[in-house]
This record gives structure tokens, sequence and C-alpha cells, in this order.
């Protein structure tokens, strides 16, 4: 649960679900909200992929999906789980053999649908690798392809399907005595997704994969995970996410923590607040923050900066943040420090002179944070 004691309205009480593991990266109970996405390099070309996993990494993916469809791409895996600096969770479909050879490989997890690999004893020996090689699974189900006998069952894709499904694949593993998995329920339809995992979270304490699958490109995708994702988040639902973009991975990691962000679930980087421009803005608002987005990338700590263009909310925004600026008249502003009005700044000196304010403000949150821990 998160609380806020002066704030009570923006606790969030998180459905209590099983802890496993992904490699070293805890999934469920109280561990912090995993944020994952998936390459779309040819896994067998492992120079091309180890370049996107890393940048992944860097951009704050805990956790990062390739496809393993091959056996060039089984080959590659070990070598992009050797350079890898998170856990690599290799994405199977129908072949049983890629599931243990991505096992034997060093997968950290392995995403199946159990129904899918074949007959029971396949199953046992997919289940018999994870196991050996201290692999997690997730059972992932998808709207577009339910089983056959759910769809003459229901007539369509639905959350009782989805969720019925799941059941069924949760059953193999525990009738094979594996309990290390985590399961998500996806679909393209934003209502059909929230109401399957809904169901699910009643239905199971199993760790719970948020993702919607097939969103759509950066601006829509987005905007229809933050709402899927973000209500059930809101309610308390869900161990690790996966924002699905037709983008650049980074930017499904960036939004997939700007949605925790919002809700207070996860803290990285700097969270910028600004105003969307007006005719009152005393600089150039737009240009100015779409700067200093890029020049702040590097920044890991947890921090807030306000870019606001006038005084009539830039300085009661100031007072909330760690860094702030509020444009004024005659090509200067007003920089605050701590929430404390600081110094006034001309607008050609702005950007170089905010980056240095942040980092080293950045510096000192970093000391603190570190003396807390220290008197533990």
């Amino acid at each position: 649960m998160t609380h806020n004691p002066i704030r009570p309205w923006r606790d969030i009480d998180r459905r209590k679900s099983r802890k496993i593991h992904v490699g070293p990266v805890p999934i469920g109970g109280d561990a912090p909200i995993a944020v994952q996405t998936m390459t779309n390099t040819l896994t067998s070309d492992a120079a091309a992929t180890i370049k996107q996993v890393l940048a992944c990494a860097e951009a704050g993916a805990d956790i990062v999906r390739v496809s393993v469809p091959d056996v060039d791409s089984s080959a590659a895996l070990k070598e992009i789980v050797t350079e890898s600096p998170v856990p690599i969770v290799a994405d199977i479909h129908f072949h049983y053999k890629r599931a243990i050879e991505a096992a034997e490989a060093g997968a950290a997890c392995l995403r199946i649908n159990p129904g899918n690999i074949g007959n029971p004893e396949r199953v046992k020996d997919v289940i018999k690798a994870a196991r050996d090689h201290n692999c997690s699974i997730r059972i992932g189900v998808n709207a577009g392809s339910l089983e056959k006998h759910l769809l003459e069952k229901y007539g369509e894709p639905c959350p009782d399907a989805m969720v019925e499904s799941g059941l069924e694949h949760i059953r193999i593993l525990q009738d094979n005595d594996f309990h290390e998995f985590k399961i998500s329920v996806k679909a393209s339809d934003v209502f059909m997704t929230a109401a399957a995992y809904q169901q699910l979270a009643e239905a199971t304490d199993a760790p719970i994969h948020l993702g919607v699958t097939e969103a759509g490109g950066l601006v829509s995708g987005t905007i229809k995970s933050a709402i899927g994702l973000g209500n059930l988040l809101w309610a308390g639902i869900g161990d690790t996410i996966r924002v699905s973009l037709s983008a650049d991975p980074v930017e499904e990691v960036k939004v997939g923590f700007e949605i925790l962000k919002s809700l207070g679930l996860r803290h990285r980087g700097v969270n910028i607040i600004s105003c969307p421009s007006c005719a009152r803005q005393g600089f150039d608002v737009i240009k100015v923050v779409d700067t200093l987005e890029r020049r702040l990338e590097h920044i890991k700590t947890p921090m807030s900066l306000s870019i606001i263009g006038c005084v009539v909310n830039g300085p009661g925004e100031a007072l909330m943040t760690d860094v702030g600026f509020t444009g004024g008249g005659a090509g200067s502003g007003m920089v605050y420090i701590a929430g404390a009005q600081s110094h006034k700044l001309s607008n050609e000196e702005m950007i170089e002179h905010i980056v240095d304010q942040v980092e080293e403000r950045a510096a000192v949150i970093e000391a603190e944070i570190a003396k807390a821990e220290a008197a533990e």
C-alpha cells in the first residue's frame, strides 16, 4: 500500500499477491511494480538485440522480453542473456523445444501458453527445464488467440473466456507442482482488458502482468495504455507492466514509468510539470520543455521540475517542486529551489542554468537518501 497521511486521497491499496522472481527481480507481494518491454529486432541478430536491450535497460526497464521463434534465435539467446544487465524473458509459442533451449540458455522467465505447447508430456518437459534452470513462467493469455473450445463456448473473445483460459493454464502448472508463475490476460480493447484483469485478480493470488496488447502507435497506444493500466493500477491490480506500442521499445519503458510515476507507484528521474503555454508565456515553454526532457534523461534521481510560462500558476507550482522556473517579464524569470524563491534568471541562460540546478539538486537528494539509508 502506498501511504500518504497528509494526502490520504493518494493512497492505493495494492492487491495481495504471491511473490515470485524473474532472475533477481521480485514480482508481486510488496515488490515495486516492474516495468518491462520487448525487443523488436531479429533475436538471431545478437548484436542488434543486445544493443536494444542495453538501450531499454538504460531507460529504466527492469526486465526485457525477446521472441524465440526458431533455432537461430535460441542459439543467439545465450549471448544476449550474458550481455544483458537485466533479466531476459523468452517469448515462446507452439514449439516446446524452443522453451527448453531458452531455459538452458539462461532465460530468467518463459512466456508461454501451456495449452499451445502440445501434449502433457511436452508441457512436463518445459516445466522440468524451467525448474532445473531456475526459470519462472508467465502464462500469457491473449484475446486474439483463445482456445477453440472457449470460443465455441462463449461465441467470441470476452473477459470470462480469457479468465477461464488463464485458470486452465494455472491448473496445468499447479498439477505439475510448479508455482513460480505470473499471468496476463491481454486484449486490444481497453474495456475487455480491464474487465478480464478485474476478474482474474479475484480468482487467483498469482502475480499479475498488466498490458493492453496491440495498443497502437506512440500517441494512441500511450493513451489507451494510460487509461487501461492506469485504472487497474489505481485499483491496486498489477505487479508488473508492459506498454505495447508500435514504436521504439525505449518509448514503451518511458510511458510505463510515466504511468507509474503519475500514480506515485514508482519514482525515477525528473518529473517535469509544465504548462501548455498561452499568450501570457514569458518564454517558449514548448521548446524549453522539449529540450529539457532530452537534456535531463541522464538523471535517475526521483525529483520534480516545474516549468511554467507565467506567474498565474508558476509560483504555486514551484512551491511543490525541487526546482522551478516561472516566466516573468523583460526576458527573465524566477528560479525556485526546494520550493523557495531563489534568484532571477534571463531567458537566454535558462536551459543551461536549469540543467545545472537539477544536477546539483539531484546530488543533494542522493546524499540525503544515502544518509537516511545509513542511519537505518
